[in-house]
């Protein structure tokens, strides 16, 4: 039976340095590349769900974005462990590109994100978990229907044994 985590990236992957869109900008978080590997290692599926306003303010671009994802994920290979999928929400109200001048159903603490996963990867919601730094992050799952965390720092694969719940296969 499937299980997954959702992870917000800012802030729990990596250090929340403001706006992070490239690999030179990304510090990680302690733990986080080891918490990643170890979990796909015992069968979790893995997704980041991420606001990301910086797109909407002209900071950078969503094909910075991706590309950031992606090399995230080679670092994250190097440990044995893989994100089954980034989501990721570029939309702001008010936002400088008009382009993504909206509200969404998918901006946190909107639970668009882990829902769309819930639906394409047909997840039990009672297998799903959430790790995030801020109350955006726990109102997204609570309105998701999803157990969450609040990580505050510290080692992540650490926070993460000591609190997430043995979820038999």
């Amino acid at each position: 039976m499937k299980k997954a985590v959702f992870f917000d990236r800012d802030g729990v992957l990596n250090e929340d340095d403001g706006y992070v869109h490239s690999m030179d900008k990304l510090r990680w978080v302690p733990g986080a590349r080891e918490a990643v590997g170890r979990l796909s290692k015992e069968g979790w599926l893995l997704f980041v769900v991420t606001n990301q306003s910086g797109v909407a303010r002209g900071y950078y671009t969503e094909d910075d974005v991706r590309r950031l994802h992606e090399k995230m994920n080679e670092e994250f290979r190097r440990y044995g462990g893989e994100i089954t999928e980034f989501f990721y929400c570029p939309h702001l109200p008010g936002a400088k590109v008009a382009a993504y001048d909206r509200a969404c159903s998918c901006r946190k603490p909107a639970p668009g994100m882990i829902l769309q996963a819930i639906s394409q990867y047909d997840l039990p919601k009672d297998r799903c978990f959430l790790f995030g730094d801020g109350e955006r992050d726990m109102e997204a799952a609570r309105w998701a229907g999803i157990q969450s965390f609040l990580f505050t720092g510290g080692n992540l694969d650490d926070f993460i044994r000591s609190v997430l719940p043995s979820v038999k296969d």
